[in-house]
C-alpha cells in the first residue's frame, strides 16, 4: 500500500523559511512523479511544484525563485524547500504521488507565516 507523509510544516515569520518532507511507503519515489499542492482556508488547491520522474522540475509563478523542489532517493523522501516565505504562502500543504498510473496524496501539513 503506498502511503506518503508530510512533515517539516511549522509557523514562521515573513521571510523566514521552512522544508517540508514528503516521506513514502510501499513505492520507489524515483519512480515516480511528486508533487507538492497547497491548499489556503476558502480556496482551491493549487499545485505548487512537481518533479518528474526524470527530475525535471515546474513551479507555480508564485513559487518560482523562492521554492526548490528535489529528491533524495536514499530516503525515498522529496523535500520543498521554500524561503522568503509570506503571508500569503499560508496554506495547508500536501503531497502529491502519480504511482503506476493513481494518485495519491498525503494527508497535508500546515503551514502558517505571519506578517
Amino acid at each position: 500500500q503506498v502511503q506518503l507523509v508530510e512533515s517539516g510544516g511549522g509557523s514562521v515569520q515573513a521571510g523566514g523559511s521552512l522544508r517540508l518532507s514528503c516521506a513514502a511507503s510501499g513505492t520507489t519515489l524515483s519512480d515516480s512523479a511528486i508533487g507538492w499542492y497547497r491548499q489556503a482556508p476558502g480556496k482551491q488547491r493549487e499545485a505548487v511544484a512537481r518533479i518528474s520522474n526524470s527530475d525535471s522540475t515546474n513551479y507555480a509563478d508564485s513559487a518560482k525563485g523562492r521554492f526548490t523542489i528535489s529528491r533524495d532517493n536514499a530516503k525515498n523522501t522529496v523535500y520543498l524547500q521554500m524561503n522568503s516565505l509570506k503571508p500569503e504562502d499560508t496554506a495547508v500543504y500536501y503531497c502529491w504521488g502519480l504511482v503506476r498510473g493513481r494518485s495519491y496524496w498525503g494527508q497535508g501539513t500546515q503551514v502558517t507565516v505571519s506578517s
